[in-house]
């Protein structure tokens, strides 16, 4: 893919130009878990959006991408069982060692300055809302989604594919919701830009957010748009 057109997707954007989900989550366009609409339908819908702006962008950034000799990994040509060991090693053990050291910085802040800045009890309540949903969820993942899908892939078992597909929904629904609390912890905060005069503990949350965001809507894609589709 040479250019990206209006009829393109943002997961198919994503998938050919990873990067294209930085652009999309600074102009709050969603690529994971509503990723499936073409940029036209994105386009009308939010009319504050410059759609061409964001063509021109978008296109301007992936030619230099492209130029400057970057090689995307294509995750539809690998099996299953390789995209489960690259979700499990880089996002699953990512949560789970995040999760509770960033909810103590979240606790930290919302203690010591949220007096002041009110919206950080809403953030708290919203990470940890985040924390209380994804944390069982890699369980299910692991223990059920995943070996049943390895085990289809040796096997092609009728029955095996119609209980991914059940589990599949469960987790799709799942990742709405998990989604959808990212981008409320996005619009608390401002996009993770802490205020003037911020400490290092809130600066350092912040950008702690922002990481999980990131690796959580990379890890949502991966598992929306190709796992869970092919």
């Amino acid at each position: 893919m040479d250019t990206f057109r209006v009829e393109h997707t943002p997961a198919e954007v994503v998938k050919a130009f990873p990067k294209a989900s930085d652009l999309f989550k600074e102009a709050r366009i969603d690529f994971c878990c509503g990723g499936d609409q073409p940029l036209q339908a994105v386009f009308e819908k939010r009319q504050n959006i410059d759609g061409q702006a964001v063509m021109d962008t978008l296109n301007k950034a992936y030619q230099e991408w492209q130029e400057a000799g970057h090689q995307n990994i294509d995750w539809t040509v690998v099996s299953h069982t390789e995209l489960i060991t690259h979700i499990v090693e880089r996002h699953h053990r990512y949560l789970e060692q995040e999760l509770d050291p960033l909810s103590q910085f979240v606790t930290k802040i919302f203690r010591v300055h949220g007096s002041n800045h009110p919206h950080l009890k809403q953030l708290y309540q919203n990470f940890h809302a985040f924390k209380a949903e994804i944390e069982p969820h890699l369980v299910t993942e692991e223990q059920e989604l995943f070996p049943l899908i390895r085990e289809y892939e040796q096997t092609g078992d009728a029955q095996l594919k119609r209980d991914i597909e059940t589990l599949n929904g469960q987790m799709e629904e799942e990742h709405q919701r998990v989604g959808e609390l990212l981008k409320e912890m996005r619009d608390l905060t401002n996009a993770f830009t802490p205020p003037e005069g911020a400490c290092n503990s809130y600066r350092i949350t912040y950008a702690r957010l922002a990481e999980l965001e990131n690796n959580t809507l990379q890890h949502i894609y991966l598992e929306n748009h190709i796992l869970l589709k092919s």
